[in-house]
């Protein structure tokens, strides 16, 4: 049974385009929402083993901006990075040379969601201009250390065994329908059964749109092995911190440990919602991102 998303209406009033742009050798497939004529523009950076279309719920709310929301290497309809390693330094200066590429670099805001967060802080720590920084979900932990160690480890060897396994049944195993399934009911908090059901038809559509095992391998090692406080104290850009009180990846007292580390940064705390603020309460996200935008 199909699960109808709750936010089509609003985002089918947006005018999208989708764009192909060559970026540091590679193939970037990316979507331009909004009036191309927009004062603002923002450039969204998905999370990981996702893309463009996990953000919608957010631009959907967002009606008033230009948003260029690219797949990241490897993901999506993005083809991977050209010799280089898929780790957040390739990463950060893909995003660097895309906004180059696009003619918007020093002007467009830039925002990360989850894995995003920590490509958009280390872009801007390490020198790509911006206005605004905007982070939802920031990853403000490493996921290597602390209680959730071990469960991190366990998944690096999943990854690592998808990898190694012959072509069809490493494939098999990292698409797996079981395992997608454990990830959304875990991080879904919403008790609507509609919205559920159509959380987790997204994650069943788009979660398994990487492009090969090894990338995926690369780009998931990164993901446990950084976090945004590395960056924070480098990020010269007012930044806004949109995090989850009842996230499952980064406590909420971690978020508001993390929101000193920034010379320029305020923290919204969004109750009764996880991981998902995209899913669950884009409206919320996007009221916060235009009130610190203005």
């Amino acid at each position: 049974m199909s699960a109808p998303s709750p936010y089509a209406a609003a985002l089918a009033r947006i005018p999208s385009k989708d764009r192909s742009i060559d970026v540091l050798g590679s193939r970037t497939h990316l979507v331009e929402y909004g009036p191309s004529d927009a004062p603002r523009a923002l450039v969204l950076v998905h999370g990981f083993r996702g893309d463009h279309h996990g953000l919608e719920p957010v631009i959907a709310h967002l009606p008033e901006f230009r948003i260029l929301s690219p797949d990241l290497p490897g993901f999506g309809l993005s083809a991977p990075l050209e010799g280089r390693a898929h780790d957040i330094a390739s990463y950060a200066a893909w995003l660097d040379a895309l906004l180059q590429e696009l003619g918007i670099r020093g002007e467009a805001v830039i925002l990360g969601h989850s894995f995003g967060s920590i490509v958009a802080s280390a872009a801007v720590a390490s020198g790509t201009p911006t206005p605004n920084l905007v982070l939802v979900n920031p990853i403000g932990a490493p996921a290597l250390s602390g209680p959730r160690g071990v469960l991190t480890r366990l998944a690096v060897a999943f990854y690592r065994a998808g990898a190694a396994l012959p072509s069809r049944l490493g494939f098999a195993v990292l698409r797996s329908r079981a395992v997608t399934r454990i990830m959304s009911v875990t991080m879904a908090k919403t008790r609507d059964r509609a919205l559920r059901r159509w959380i987790h038809a997204e994650h069943d559509r788009y979660f398994s749109g990487f492009a090969t095992r090894d990338m995926l391998l690369e780009a998931f090692r990164a993901s446990v092995s950084h976090d945004v406080s590395e960056f924070a104290a480098d990020v010269a850009s007012p930044t806004l911190l949109v995090a989850a009180v009842d996230d499952d990846i980064t406590p909420i007292a971690r978020q508001r440990e993390l929101v000193a580390l920034f010379p320029d940064a305020r923290l919204v705390e969004i109750p009764d919602v996880g991981h998902l603020i995209h899913y669950e309460t884009p409206e919320t996200a996007a009221s916060a991102i235009r009130e610190f935008l203005a």
